[in-house]
């Protein structure tokens, strides 16, 4: 079980966010699943693809390298770097055409086939300092 959860986890970050698969999202989150992003909590797909959009929105280009995963039973660690430009509205910063790249990892219980629970650690503050500081530069 633990090295099929571990393609999920690693196919959510290349399906979702690489290629864009929306079906994906309905296929793997329940509508109870719980997400714990930064700065907030979401449940479910709709609540999921609002967040998502809004990033997508502020990093039309984005995208995110699997480097490891860990997996023991239903819980599936992944450690990604993702990286974009800031081509629309972050955190209520106007684009500024400025490429960024982060680290983070994700920490996903998945019970048959599907994510029951999810939580991402990244610094987000780091990125919205920088862009605010290029804003400033702009």
């Amino acid at each position: 079980m633990s090295e099929e959860n571990r393609r999920l986890a690693t196919r959510w970050f290349e399906e979702v966010w690489n290629a864009r698969r929306e079906a994906m999202i309905d296929e793997v989150i329940r509508p109870d699943s719980l997400g714990h992003m930064e700065g907030k909590d979401v449940l479910g797909p709709i609540e999921f693809r609002t967040q998502r959009a809004a990033l997508l929105e502020a990093f039309p280009d984005l995208s995110v390298v699997v480097e490891a995963t860990t997996a023991e039973g239903d819980v599936v660690v992944v450690r990604w770097k993702a990286g974009g430009t800031h081509l629309g509205q972050a955190s209520g910063i106007p684009a500024t055409g400025t490429p960024v790249a982060f680290r983070g990892m994700t920490w996903f219980v998945i019970r048959a086939g599907r994510f029951i629970e999810g939580w991402d650690a990244w610094n987000q503050g780091a990125l919205v300092e920088s862009l605010r500081e290029a804003a400033r530069n702009n």
